[in-house]
């Protein structure tokens, strides 16, 4: 049995107002999610929370790590 999704008709109108449907399909929302990607890249390395962000933290990891696999 196929299951009959409801198509909500303000999610549907929102979408359609992306231009380029006919063209591009699905795929013209890559952009949109290539900027979203960015701006958290940005933020992750960019904002401090006190002394740290991601990557200081990420940093400080890996080098954990690689003395950990030296004392073994």
């Amino acid at each position: 049995m196929k299951k009959v999704i409801e198509k909500n008709p303000l999610i549907t109108r929102i979408l359609d107002t992306v231009p380029g449907k006919r063209i591009f399909g699905i795929y013209r929302f890559l952009p949109i999610f290539f900027v979203l990607g960015a701006a958290l890249e940005f933020s992750m390395i960019n904002w401090t929370v006190g002394e740290t962000n991601f990557y200081r933290v990420y940093k400080k990891r890996q080098a954990l790590d690689r003395l950990e696999e030296k004392d073994h």
